[in-house]
């Protein structure tokens, strides 16, 4: 292979991890997008948002898709080592990641159309404050990817404890409100599971914090979780379809 043939292998590759890079991105401003429109489906009380929630989902798992086949490619054909390796198969796992974060506001967006039709109840005006700062955590974290800094990385793991903090205050507050009137019960319940999807969102944004320090160092992050409160509901890796 002359140098001019090498070099524009070289370049081509170059361009193909970077259209790979600018889908993962694009996935994640979708899904950050559909955690605040959930949202605000649910401080409008606007079932109709919150079914065009549920279904821009789709679009999420076909740019997942999109992201396997084009990274299934690049191994195949290119067959990459060291930092492009890393960077081929953290983009496979951010994906991943990115999807079930999709999957959580779908999740997010199916409660609040059942919450919508019960009298307003005051915990809602609590729920949004922790979506934002979900919302927050991912878009940070997907900064950090793009630039591949490491410190921003780190810092969004770290943040991952103030999600956790805020879940276990809100917990606690619905519980109250279903004691003190047996008609909170059912909304009350819901809103305790769209807080969970809304936890389970900043540990995905954890995960793709930790896939980065990968990537860019090639060693995994060995240091402890941070955690802000016991896990009051126990370990659910993925929503059920129903939006449990």
């Amino acid at each position: 292979m002359d140098s001019a043939s090498g070099d524009h292998t070289v370049r081509s590759f170059d361009v193909e991890l970077q259209r790979l890079t600018d889908t993962v991105v694009r996935a994640g401003g979708l899904v950050e997008a559909q955690l605040g429109d959930a949202m605000q489906a649910l401080i409008r009380r606007d079932s109709v948002q919150a079914a065009e929630v549920v279904a821009g989902d789709a679009r999420v798992d076909a740019l997942e898709q999109d992201i396997h086949d084009h990274a299934v490619r690049l191994l195949a054909l290119r067959q990459p080592v060291g930092e492009d390796l890393r960077a081929i198969v953290g983009a496979l796992k951010i994906a991943g990641d990115l999807e079930r974060i999709g999957d959580y506001a779908a999740n997010v967006a199916k409660r609040a159309i059942v919450v919508n039709q019960a009298p307003p109840v005051r915990a809602v005006t609590a729920v949004p404050r922790m979506a934002r700062l979900a919302q927050e955590i991912v878009n940070e974290v997907l900064d950090a990817y793009v630039e591949r800094d490491v410190e921003r990385a780190i810092a969004v793991w770290r943040r991952d404890e103030e999600v956790d903090e805020l879940h276990t205050s809100l917990f606690r507050e619905l519980v109250t409100y279903m004691m003190e009137d047996p008609r909170n019960i059912t909304p009350c319940t819901h809103l305790m599971f769209i807080a969970k999807n809304i936890e389970r969102i900043g540990d995905h944004a954890t995960n793709i914090a930790e896939i980065i320090y990968y990537l860019v160092l090639g060693r995994p992050l060995k240091d402890s979780r941070p955690k802000g409160g016991a896990d009051l509901h126990g370990s659910t890796p993925r929503p059920d379809a129903d939006g449990s």
